[in-house]
């Protein structure tokens, strides 16, 4: 089916769809991000470990998204999104039912394979069903539901965790998830593919999965010998993936998207900076809030949801504004929004007022609205048709990279300022300070994200 040609009735039910598989994933990650502390006493696991949780999800979903938007143009989009919202689903239920630390870990692994299958190509079926002209507004609303999710997390994780139990924030999503089978296999006709069948890169993914798995495994674990052995290995088979990718015939990424596509090349690495400067916020204030100021994990979640609801109030209106506007002024407005959010983050202590930390969480909200959808716009309308799924795919990875980049950022600064242990009063000096120096990191890497927008150049003749 050809860019742009679907009905108006197909285009609703496409958006209807895809924004469902939008909202799961984000809601799982904020819900559970409340109810880590809760998982902790009850698994007995320390702060370290805990990370653990998110980061491992996060990986798995990053060494995959790659390889399931090259199968997705290749195969079929919608076969690989329901596909992919069946198995969120299955994997979902095993969560619920994990007996310890490590089985939640290695479920969260399984789940973002499926999270990775809905994600890599949702985006890409939407930039397949409507024209150019409306693609930001499906582009907004489709994020719109990501910070819908985002939003409903913390108040609804913190709820369920209080009153069912945290293992109910994963059976919760079983349903949902059979649901978004339904939707597709019923209401959502036709199939968008883009490269056709071929042969696929098992060699440059394998080199690709690989490589990603040992440098995660090992940045948390810096600055110990072993921990920079992995890093570096990973960073070594990233280049060798990137050579090998140039002489593939039939390549797992074309790298002439980058080398020759400006726009495309500054707007994902924009997206890198923007997402491993935000992502660990929730997790790390959930964990103030908790300890330090002494809420509970409803109360805490409350306080958190400031910052998804700008998202998702504004979100749909800033991809509006990216079909009018030049996406780079809008987006590059957001990421110095962001940086803004993030400073006041770098003083906080055990007296820090509620207010300054909600100010700072609208702010921040704010700004990250006006960054994403139209930089996902500018990413999605600098490649032609046959590379939607490849282009949905990257701008996922460079997603959960930058969750991954965070998570570890947060986790290695917890390791060498709190260490392996559960975090009682004796030890909540070293956690603030530790919070204080993961806010000076991403504070500063969005600084440098402002750069990397405004850098991409013009998409449109005669735009500012």
């Amino acid at each position: 089916m050809s860019d742009g040609q679907e009905t108006a009735a197909g285009q609703r039910v496409a958006l209807w769809v895809t924004a469902l598989g939008s909202f799961l994933a984000p809601f799982m990650g904020s819900s559970i991000n409340i109810a880590l502390p809760v998982v902790g006493q009850e698994l007995a696991a320390d702060a370290v470990l805990l990370s653990w949780v998110g980061t491992a999800y996060s990986l798995s979903a990053a060494t995959f998204l790659l390889p399931f938007g090259k199968v997705a143009d290749m195969w079929g989009r919608k076969k690989v999104f329901a596909y992919g919202m069946a198995f969120y689903a299955l994997a979902s239920l095993l969560c619920g039912l994990a007996g310890s630390t490590g089985w939640l870990v290695a479920f969260r692994v399984l789940q973002g394979i499926g999270s990775t299958m809905v994600f890599g190509t949702g985006v890409a079926i939407l930039t397949s069903v409507f024209p150019a002209r409306e693609r930001g507004r499906a582009l907004g609303l489709n994020v719109t539901a990501t910070y819908l999710g985002l939003s409903l997390g913390p108040f609804l994780g913190g709820f369920m965790t209080q009153s069912l139990g945290w293992r109910s924030i994963f059976f919760a999503q079983v349903p949902l998830g059979l649901l978004g089978v339904a939707l597709v296999a019923w209401r959502l006709k036709g199939e968008w593919t883009g490269t056709g069948r071929g042969r696929f890169d098992w060699r440059g993914s394998l080199l690709y999965s690989l490589s990603l798995v040992v440098f995660m495994y090992g940045f948390p674990r810096l600055p110990a010998a072993t921990g920079g052995l992995l890093a570096a290995g990973g960073v070594l088979g990233l280049v060798l993936f990137v050579a090998w990718e140039t002489r593939a015939e039939t390549p797992l990424v074309n790298t002439s998207l980058f080398r020759g596509n400006v726009t495309f090349t500054l707007s994902n690495l924009a997206a890198l900076i923007n997402y491993s400067a935000t992502s660990a916020v929730s997790f790390l204030l959930s964990l103030y809030l908790q300890y330090i100021q002494g809420f509970s994990p409803q109360e805490a979640g409350v306080i958190l949801v400031a910052q998804p609801v700008m998202m998702a109030l504004f979100s749909s209106p800033a991809g509006r504004l990216s079909d009018r506007v030049e996406p780079r002024v809008v987006a590059s407005a957001g990421m110095a929004l962001v940086a803004a959010g993030l400073l006041p983050f770098i003083f906080v202590n055990s007296e820090t007022s509620l207010l300054l930390v909600v100010g700072s969480l609208l702010v921040l909200g704010l700004g990250f609205a006006l960054f994403s959808s139209p930089n996902m716009n500018a990413i999605m309308g600098s490649v032609g048709q046959q590379h939607y799924g490849v282009a949905s795919a990257m701008v996922g990875t460079m997603r959960l990279l930058g969750q991954m980049l965070s998570m570890g950022v947060a986790t290695l600064i917890l390791a060498l300022y709190v260490g392996p242990v559960q975090i009682t009063p004796d030890y909540h000096p070293p956690f603030i300070q530790s919070v204080r120096t993961a806010f000076v990191v991403f504070a500063a890497l969005c600084v440098i994200g402002v750069f990397a927008s405004l850098g991409r150049g013009k998409m449109r003749k005669g735009a500012g």
